[in-house]
């Protein structure tokens, strides 16, 4: 060990005679000054603007501009500078006859070497790390896990690139040649992870030998063991190579003996990294403060029930336009999206179905339209190289899953060994695929029942089959829709109750926008449900109390005559923007936020609320109208051009009025709730679309914390995480020019005056 380090010892004293070692030293701290300067004195001009900063400790280091995601993308240009001369001069010297002359092992000379490169290595680390822990000081509860997490992932990197280039100094005399050399291998190990992914037993190699991204997973502060064991088993590879390259020239060895020791080192290291590569053999840390690379506890806790195995089968149609997620080429990355689920249940395997049949959504809409069906399909494959015949024809694919319903889009089936089966979809906004929450929802719906949700019919109440703005098909059945019950842990469906009972596995109720009152009959079948403890939803609308207010009556409440309005320069006065109250906030957490960020309960036409207190139940409002400029017009009923003004003869006073009210009363050991709303149009079709200027809604929350209630919690699932604690800087915008100063002045300066001296003194020798 003593002889390692004593050439290792040598190897850096060389080293730091040439101005080559100091003057990369230079350019990486200027380099590292102006990445950090310029990131952290945008975030000091953004805290002087008053916009709120975030995950400060995240965007410094780890962003995408950020201090190490920088340096990653421009470290290979300096490895191979330091490492091309490591054993090209001694070959070219012929300084190695000396060392194959002395006691000296070839094993002691590659690691003294490589060991020099460590130590290289960590002091371009020591400049990083001059920045952590400013960082340290300045940033208010700096995640300080996370920055050296990043850090060490960069350092592994270095490591590698090293061990890259001193087995490409070992095989040429030429120093240029050893640097084109691990330039090139470094290329092949970034770019190869994109070769044979359409061959899968191609792609499990191609994808494990590449190096593109593996430090990347370290500076978002994982560490899993997979990544670590590659940078040791390449580390490990590369320096073994490298001395039996250099055994070579002590001890003749005949081809077919060479070539078998070749094979036999890399197919070990392979080998090691396959099973390294296995699900079940992957361990993860986390390092950073509030754990946002793992899964949250409520979703851990749903994964942890899982017993048994479980498969994702995903069905792909090449006719669909989200066939892209799922080709061959791309299943590595789509493996990614179920990872953090895979972390805690090794078992899960994931499946492909590829068929074609015509898509209500086609892939390359508006071209190749003289071709239909077989041919179509034959001719979009042969463009993007695939093999036709791995696609089911769609007779075929009718037989094995029934995805009529869902379009022939692109769908997951999520299924366990008992047979418990569920659905998966794309969804129609930016993220398309899957969250947390979605996923957590879908494997939750196996250990809980799904919430039934009914809604009423008969009596001209709001159609949840139809896009039309007035009606509810977007956030109660559409499969496109990320927040629609279906896909959020409901089953939704329709009841009439002229000639049933309401069934006993009916959880929630809607009643909406009656226009009709219901008959004896069904009001005594309503009744017994009510009884019995069920949870309602009740949304009415002006003109409506006819038919609304017997139902109402039951609950002390009532809809008042009138119209409400509001007056504004920009909108019709009968648009309500109506305010949580703190009600509201002590009952959801979210409608905390909301009330916090002013947000609005958005109404197109609202009728006010009436309640008495004590009729058994536990009445709150939750909204309410503005206290002023607005009232209940009793009189006037054209909105856009009738005059309007407060006529105190006939009631109308400007004050604020309940529009949505919650309703608690003990059943048994059952807490029944019941929500009723002044206006049904607030989760219309129409009003989920709309967007006005000036106004922030609210009305998404509004159904997801209203069902979420009805459900006890169960649907839909919280996924949301702590918010970031580093979030202030203790410096002002004033220190901006200082920190440049010191970046790129004070640390670039030291380094080269430290060459210089090193210089000067050797000289004066």
């Amino acid at each position: 060990m003593k002889t390692i380090f004593r050439l290792a010892k040598t190897e850096l004293r060389i080293l730091f005679c040439s101005p080559v070692s100091w003057l990369i030293l230079v350019i990486f701290a200027f380099q590292a000054g102006l990445s950090f300067s310029d990131n952290f004195g945008g975030q000091l001009k953004r805290q002087a603007l008053e916009y709120g900063l975030g995950d400060i400790t995240l965007e410094t280091f780890a962003g995408y501009v950020g201090l190490m995601t920088s340096m990653v993308r421009n470290l290979y240009l300096y490895i191979p500078l330091i490492t091309m001369g490591l054993m090209s001069r001694e070959l070219s010297s012929g300084s190695i006859k000396f060392l194959y002359s002395s006691p000296i092992t070839t094993r002691q000379i590659i690691l003294g070497k490589y060991l020099s490169m460590m130590i290289y290595g960590a002091m371009l680390m020591a400049i990083l790390l001059i920045y952590i822990i400013f960082g340290a000081f300045t940033i208010e509860n700096m995640d300080l896990p996370l920055a050296l997490t990043g850090l060490l992932g960069l350092y592994l990197l270095t490591c590698a690139y090293a061990a890259i280039g001193l087995f490409m100094s070992s095989i040429t005399s030429y120093q240029v040649v050893a640097a084109m050399g691990t330039l090139a291998i470094l290329a092949v190990l970034n770019f190869i992870g994109d070769v044979g992914q359409g061959i899968a037993f191609v792609r499990d190699i191609t994808y494990w030998l590449s190096m593109s991204g593996r430090a990347y997973k370290f500076l978002a502060g994982m560490i899993c063991s997979e990544d670590m064991l590659y940078f040791i088993i390449v580390i490990s590879l590369f320096i073994l190579l490298s001395i039996m390259r250099l055994q070579s020239g002590r001890k003749k060895r005949s081809l077919p003996v060479t070539l078998a020791r070749y094979c036999i080192v890399i197919g070990g290291a392979l080998f090691i990294g396959y099973l390294s590569s296995l699900p079940i053999s992957k361990v993860y840390y986390d390092a950073t403060q509030l754990k946002t690379n793992t899964l949250t506890p409520g979703s851990q806790e749903v994964v942890k029930k899982l017993d048994g195995g479980l498969t994702i089968t995903t069905y792909m149609n090449i006719l669909d336009k989200n066939y892209g997620s799922a080709l061959p080429s791309q299943l590595k990355s789509d493996f990614e999206r179920f990872e953090q689920y895979v972390r805690f249940k090794p078992e899960i395997k994931m499946e492909y179905v590829y068929y074609y049949a015509p898509s209500v959504e086609p892939s390359f809409s508006g071209y190749f339209e003289e071709l239909q069906g077989k041919k179509r399909a034959e001719h979009i494959s042969k463009i993007m190289k695939l093999d036709f015949d791995m696609f089911l024809s769609p007779e075929e694919i009718d037989k094995i899953i029934d995805l009529k319903s869902e379009g022939y889009r692109f769908v997951r089936v999520l299924e366990r060994e008992n047979g418990q089966k569920t659905t998966l979809r794309l969804f129609d906004d930016m993220m398309k695929h899957p969250t947390e929450t979605e996923i957590t929802t879908a494997l939750k719906r196996f250990l809980v029942p799904a919430p039934k949700v009914a809604f009423l019919t008969g009596h001209g109440e709001r159609n949840v089959n139809s896009a039309g703005e007035r009606f509810y098909y977007t956030f109660a059945r559409s499969i496109y829709f990320r927040q629609s019950l279906i896909n959020q842990g409901f089953d939704a469906t329709e009841l009439t109750i002229k000639d049933q009972d309401i069934p006993e596995d009916i959880n929630i109720l809607v009643i909406a926008d009656m226009r009709t009152p219901l008959s004896p009959e069904e009001m005594q079948r309503l009744e017994h449900y009510i009884e019995r403890g069920g949870n309602l939803f009740i949304l009415g609308e002006p003109n409506r109390q006819e038919a609304m207010n017997p139902i109402l009556a039951k609950f002390g409440v009532k809809l008042l005559l009138g119209t409400l309005v509001q007056q504004s320069e920009d909108y019709l006065p009968s648009l309500i923007t109506a305010k949580l109250t703190d009600h509201a906030a002590a009952q959801c957490f979210q409608f905390k936020q909301l009330q916090n960020w002013d947000a609005s309960i958005v109404m197109p036409d609202a009728a006010p609320l009436q309640y008495t207190p004590n009729q058994g139940y536990d009445v709150k409002p939750l909204a309410m109208t503005l206290n002023k400029n607005s009232w209940n017009e009793l009189e006037t009923t054209d909105f856009l051009d009738g005059e309007l003004s407060i006529n105190e003869k006939i009631g109308e006073k400007e004050q604020s009025y309940p529009v949505i009210l919650s309703l608690t009363r003990m059943k048994g050991e059952k807490e029944q709730r019941i929500i009723i709303t002044g206006d049904a149009d607030c989760i219309s079709n129409g009003e989920l679309a709309n967007r006005r200027n000036g106004i922030y809604a609210a009305n998404f929350s509004f159904i997801t914390e209203t069902f979420r209630w009805l459900s006890y919690g169960e649907f839909p699932i919280d996924t949301s995480r702590p918010k970031s604690i580093d979030k202030t800087i203790f410096l002002t915008r004033k220190a901006t020019p200082w920190i440049k100063l010191f970046a790129l002045g004070v640390i670039p300066f030291f380094l080269a005056f430290a060459g210089f001296l090193v210089w000067y003194k050797r000289k004066g020798r």
